[in-house]
């Protein structure tokens, strides 16, 4: 018996994007969401939401990104809730890139990437979100997962939040190379991606937020920095003040690669499933440029 070889997740979203378009909706349901749609903030609350949110923007968007802690936060059962959106996002033709943010070691590690990654789980998606801030070399089994299972990951690089650079503009030691922490998790992945084509499938966080270039020096990167020929997740994109202009300013000629997300500024705008609905396509046109 032979089995195919899934296709590498750079490939898929490379493809997908162009389909649909580069936005990416976060699947969150945090409890004002909730109460702001009439629901109760409870599990019941949380199926209808995130089921019914699934169900207007999955057809229209190339990937869906739930965050996995606004389902943890009711335990088993939220869990549980949490397998059901994927397995509707996919079932909807949406990529799902799985916001977890882990980061371990070792056999831990391993354990993650199994139940994320291995489409055995689950809970299997078809990209994460992972921290390598126990060094990169911690993610290795990961790497091995996504290779073997045609899937992605996205790392924190240069993440829109106002404390990051505490982390990643620091620099690192000699032994190293001494450059900063953003530009050496982005030379790993230029290193992972190699020549892919079209598109690598290890990807990084890098926020709109940032602004321009200038952001981007502040945090000791350079504009080549960017090019490592894989996706990136660009949140703070809408509602917290990420504009179209800024990632064009940001990424240049690398714009196409990238995947800008926004949970709330779109959420808020329901339960209406046709305001939804239209909320992702003009994100997707005005992306398209």
């Amino acid at each position: 018996m032979t089995t195919t070889q899934p296709a590498p997740f750079g490939a898929r979203l490379h493809a997908l994007a162009a389909e649909r378009g580069p936005f990416c909706v976060g699947i969150d349901p945090h409890a004002v969401l909730l109460r702001a749609w009439g629901y109760d903030d409870d599990v019941a609350g949380l199926e209808q939401f995130a089921l019914r949110a699934v169900e207007a923007v999955a057809p229209y968007v190339s990937t869906v990104k739930p965050q996995s802690a606004f389902y943890e936060r009711f335990g088993s059962r939220g869990v549980a809730v949490l397998e059901r959106v994927i397995a509707a996002a996919r079932a909807a033709g949406a990529l799902v890139l799985l916001d977890v943010k882990r980061g371990d070691i070792g056999s831990t590690s391993q354990a993650y990437a199994d139940a994320y990654l291995d489409p055995s789980s689950p809970l299997a998606s078809d990209a994460v979100t992972l921290s390598p801030y126990l060094g990169f070399g911690s993610l290795t089994p990961f790497v091995e997962s996504a290779r073997t299972h045609g899937a992605g990951l996205f790392v924190l690089a240069a993440t829109s939040n106002p404390e990051g650079p505490e982390v990643q503009s620091a620099r690192t030691g000699a032994a190293f190379g001494g450059r900063g922490v953003a530009a050496t998790v982005l030379a790993h992945l230029r290193a992972l991606n190699g020549d892919a084509e079209p598109l690598g499938s290890f990807g990084a966080v890098v926020g709109a937020t940032l602004g321009d270039r200038g952001g981007l020096a502040a945090l000791g990167l350079e504009p080549a920095d960017l090019a490592f020929n894989g996706p990136v997740l660009a949140p703070g994109y809408g509602e917290q003040g990420g504009t179209t202009a800024d990632l064009r300013r940001l990424f240049g000629a690398s714009d196409g690669h990238v995947i800008a997300t926004s949970s709330r500024g779109v959420l808020r705008l329901g339960p209406d499933p046709v305001a939804l609905r239209d909320a992702v396509l003009r994100a997707n046109e005005e992306l398209r440029g």
